[in-house]
């Protein structure tokens, strides 16, 4: 059994899956060619980016295959202030 998660790791998950969409976007490829490139189905990315499956073991891999830090992945307004310090 989980734990049900709080208001605050809501906001984190949406805010994760928002991000992995706005880099997908941004490297203008669509869901199934950006997670074939990775080696992952179309049914994985999407759970991603839909808030129901990306855990930062997840976030951490998508940051090496696509060579950013995970610096560069959470330094984004959508973590806002709530989320560094």
């Amino acid at each position: 059994m989980s734990a049900k998660l709080d208001n605050t790791d809501v906001a984190l998950r949406a805010a994760i899956s928002k991000r992995l969409k706005e880099l997908r976007v941004q490297s203008g490829k669509t869901q199934e060619s950006f997670a074939h490139g990775s080696g992952k189905d179309k049914q994985s990315y999407n759970r991603n980016e839909t808030g129901k499956g990306a855990t930062i073991y997840t976030v951490n891999k998508f940051c090496i295959e696509h060579e950013i830090t995970l610096r560069q992945f959470f330094d984004s307004p959508l973590f806002g202030k709530r989320y560094k310090k």
